[in-house]
């Protein structure tokens, strides 16, 4: 996985790195991922060996000082204002505006550097800080975690003062996960200056230990939803470790049973109904939301769950096949929803293992589609990445996400609960769970 799949860049979309710990690396990995020409720019300050990352570099104070720009538009362009000392000064507005203007019209992407740290893995923004443009359509927030441990001083972190009031530490004391988080979430602090309708990552750069991506682990659940996305990487590694976005839950519930000849959703097992049981072991498993598609028997389906924080999402045309209950579940789901686990609604049996398990496989390398593999057998839930929604809203007639199984790469997840594997067809398939009603 590399750094434009694992963010999701749109193509030429214009971004904004800010934060500390590693945004130049960051932004010029990126600037080579991307198909050229490509232009960097900065609205802050950086150092002039940085320079030497870009094929060519352009000193603007106007937008008359890049008259030539589109004669020579090849490989990695960087735009900064005029040399100052050590460091190139950031581009002022108008200037930004220019070069978001010339870039969607010659569909180019844009790559905006528009935070200062002076290097420090760690930092808290300024009352001037970050400057970011209002035309963003992402923002990349970076964090070193090389500096948690570390004691809150100048020497790790950037604006120490400023750090201590957001995350409620005094001078001195050790940097902590939770303490890192509750900068990365402020409003003054990672979330400053960010355009409402920008996509928000957060990138915890400097996972070079194994303690260090546990670390990072940790701290993305405590990021999400202030961010749509958290990655924990090791850039001076090139390596993407994990990428966590939610994950919802749709339970398709909508069926008639015809063949077993009552409603399966609510037969009984364990002194619960089938379809409350998958809803619990949904919400157990941190799926979030979890939409529930009715159809047939929608009223006493829907009353099993009332008291469960469920999305209920009626299917009025059921009767045309699963397929029209995946488009209503997908339906529902917010748009920053990074994957979706299909439940089904008789295979009571599920435990929230499975599902954690499939989320934090899918983090590590975005498989576009998932599933439990049970004594060689293909089993359910299995979960499908927001690349695949098109084509699972495309699905007609009483077809499942199994027609596009020939579209994608399927990535199986070895599992050793039998019970994946059971079927609610029958009366007797109920005697496998020890129930017969």
């Amino acid at each position: 996985m590399n750094i434009s799949q694992a963010i999701r860049y749109p193509p030429f979309s214009s971004i904004a790195v800010v934060g500390s710990g590693g945004k130049t690396t960051l932004l010029f990995h990126l600037a080579r991922e991307l198909v050229p020409p490509v232009i960097v720019a900065a609205t802050a300050h950086l150092h002039i060996d940085q320079i030497k990352l870009a094929d060519s570099h352009w000193i603007c104070t106007g937008s008359d000082d890049l008259a030539g720009l589109e004669a020579n538009l090849r490989g990695v362009l960087l735009v900064t204002g005029p040399i100052a000392g050590d460091r190139t000064l950031g581009l002022n507005n108008h200037t930004t505006e220019w070069l978001h203007d010339f870039c969607k019209a010659h569909a180019l992407p844009l790559l905006i550097e528009a935070d200062g740290s002076r290097q420090h893995p760690l930092k808290a923004p300024a009352d001037h800080e970050p400057p970011i443009p209002d035309f963003m359509e992402m923002v990349v927030v970076v964090a070193g975690l090389s500096g948690i441990g570390k004691p809150l001083t100048g020497k790790y972190v950037h604006h120490p003062q400023l750090f201590g009031a957001l995350s409620r530490l005094a001078t001195g004391q050790v940097i902590t996960p939770e303490a890192l988080a509750r900068v990365l979430i402020h409003a003054e602090g990672g979330l400053k200056n960010i355009p409402k309708s920008a996509r928000r990552v957060a990138m915890l750069n400097q996972a070079d230990t194994s303690d260090l991506q546990s670390q990072g682990q940790s701290l993305a659940g405590k990021l999400l939803p202030a961010y749509q996305s958290v990655v924990v990487a090791s850039l001076q590694q090139f390596k993407i470790h994990s990428v966590y976005e939610p994950t919802a839950g749709i339970i398709l519930a909508a069926g008639e049973a015809r063949r077993f000849g009552r409603p399966k959703q609510l037969l009984d097992y364990n002194g619960q109904s089938f379809v409350r049981n998958t809803a619990v072991t949904a919400l157990a498993g941190g799926l979030s939301p979890v939409v529930l598609v009715t159809g047939a028997y929608a009223e006493q389906v829907e009353a099993e769950v009332r008291d469960l924080p469920v999305i209920i999402a009626h299917n009025e045309v059921w009767h045309d096949g699963q397929s029209s209950s995946i488009r209503v579940g997908l339906g529902f789901l917010p748009a920053d929803t990074g994957a979706a686990i299909f439940l089904l609604a008789d295979q009571p049996q599920l435990k929230h293992p499975i599902l954690r398990a499939l989320i934090e496989h899918h983090a590590m390398e975005l498989a576009p589609i998932l599933a439990p593999m049970v004594q060689g057998q293909r089993a359910n839930p299995v979960l499908f990445d927001r690349v695949t929604f098109p084509d699972l809203s495309s699905l007609i007639g009483d077809t499942g996400g199994r027609a596009i199984f020939s579209k994608y790469p399927v990535t199986y997840l070895p599992w050793h609960d039998e019970s994946l594997l059971i079927d609610i067809d029958t009366l007797q398939d109920m005697a496998k769970f020890g129930n017969e009603d």
